[in-house]
């Protein structure tokens, strides 16, 4: 069976994309590559996409004729608000339009997918949820860095780095105490406040910390520092959002994991 087959049965069994629904979608981490067939189908099959700022332009090629709605949200930036995103979904359901919502990584992975989801549900508006690989996962095996491995780690944590030295942030010090691997989205800024607050709480300052900025995109960069020092190694090399930290032991597998094969 060529691939070309594959996507068609896919299609063929995919439930019907209906005027008037909404899809909340997941992109992948970035590389068109790690779309699912199904958002893949579903890419050729909208009449409207409203797209995040960390979906690709490699992924919206793939749009076929569908207008597309730019919807991102950026730290500092003038962004759309959620209000505003959600009347856009809605809106354009309401016109009988075929809608994508399509989300960096997994919607439901800090994404806001269950805050839109619930607005569609509270405007009688149809909707469906497809998964997306969500870009911690991605990049963490692209980088070759295994979120789990016996011996090293039993669980892993997802944490949004965002509100860090506010009122509503994280026990990072009550993390650190766990001791398993620590995977923070949207911390770059703040990564200075996290790292203290984790050392604080009793995690080691020599903990292997690696930061993946455009994870799987052609701007793919990664550095390697430890708790103590990884703060001034952003710095140094000028690292930015979109970024993911990951933080604990795990990150130590990727040098051997990486290493040259003996021939």
């Amino acid at each position: 069976m060529s691939f070309n087959d594959i996507i068609s049965a896919i299609s063929a069994a995919n439930p019907t994309f209906e005027p008037g629904h909404v899809w909340l979608a997941g992109a992948g981490p970035g590389d068109p590559r790690y779309l699912t067939l199904e958002v893949a189908d579903a890419l050729s099959k909208a009449d409207s996409i409203v797209y995040d700022a960390l979906v690709s332009p490699q992924v919206l090629a793939l749009a076929g004729d569908a207008e597309l709605h730019f919807a991102g949200k950026r730290g500092g930036k003038p962004s759309a608000t959620q209000e505003n995103i959600t009347a856009l979904l809605i809106e354009l359901a309401r016109t009988r339009k075929k809608v994508l919502r399509l989300k960096g990584g997994d919607p439901f992975i800090f994404g806001r997918g269950g805050e839109e989801a619930e607005a569609l549900v509270n405007a009688g508006v149809p909707f469906r949820i497809l998964p997306g690989l969500t870009s911690s996962l991605a990049a963490l095996a692209s980088a070759r860095i295994p979120a789990t491995m016996r011996g090293i780690s039993r669980s892993i944590t997802l944490a949004t780095g965002h509100a860090a030295g506010t009122d509503e942030d994280l026990d990072w010090r009550a993390l650190a105490k766990v001791g398993e691997p620590i995977v923070v989205y949207m911390g770059i800024k703040m990564i200075g406040e996290i790292t203290r607050l984790l050392i604080e709480g009793g995690l080691p300052a020599e903990t292997p910390v690696a930061v993946i900025m455009s994870a799987t995109t052609p701007d793919e960069r990664l550095l390697t520092a430890t708790l103590a020092t990884v703060e001034a190694e952003v710095e140094r090399q000028d690292f930015a959002a979109p970024a993911l930290i990951v933080i604990g032991d795990i990150v130590s597998m990727r040098q051997v994991l990486t290493a040259e094969v003996p021939r």
